[in-house]
């Protein structure tokens, strides 16, 4: 078995084992990069459905900061790309064919900031997934062509690794955020 698969088990299993629910505090430091990108601007920020033990971001709809921004979630395609679209909290969602809930289709949007599941992190803000790669393809992508996406990785601090192993498929986060802070 390859190390990033020995590290996703590991740290799924670390992660259920200690998982906590996180309060509204937890945004703040991310509150202050949005405040700096968001002037005079229409933002439109990615977040993910929680599932698993992630970290609970649908809080973010707790805080009245947030309620100006146009949130999105995920759909992954058929042919397993993933794109983004508008979500009220209040909304349907349906299950996907990996059991993720998600919005029904409307128009594509690509958002300025993404918050980022994942498994591990490490110091240089490097990531592991779940192995799909559907949020690195979409980044690689979307990142050069268009314009400067914000991502931030959303974990637990426990979640931090010493050392990643990377390839050049990886996308490399411009932010982690924990409860302990931000990277």
């Amino acid at each position: 078995m390859d190390k990033k698969k020995l590290i996703r088990r590991s740290y799924f299993l670390k992660r259920k084992k200690n998982y906590f629910d996180i309060d509204n505090d937890f945004f703040a430091p991310l509150l202050r990069v949005i405040k700096k990108l968001s002037k005079n601007k229409r933002i439109n920020i990615s977040i993910y459905f929680p599932s698993s033990f992630e970290v609970n971001i649908l809080k973010i709809f707790d805080i009245k900061y947030f309620k100006k921004f146009s949130l999105l979630l995920p759909i992954i395609d058929n042919n397993d790309t993933m794109h983004f679209y508008k979500w009220n909290k209040n909304q349907i969602l349906y299950l996907n064919k990996y059991g993720i809930p998600e919005p029904f289709k409307s128009k594509k949007i690509i958002p300025n900031i993404i918050l980022v599941p994942l498994l591990a992190y490490d110091k240089n803000k490097n990531r592991i997934g779940y192995g799909k790669g559907f949020y690195d393809r979409y980044l690689n992508k979307f990142v050069k062509i268009h314009r400067k996406i914000i991502t931030v990785g959303v974990a637990f601090s426990f979640q931090k690794y010493h050392n990643l192993p990377v390839n050049d498929k990886d996308f490399k986060l411009d932010y982690i955020i924990t409860e302990k802070g931000m990277i």
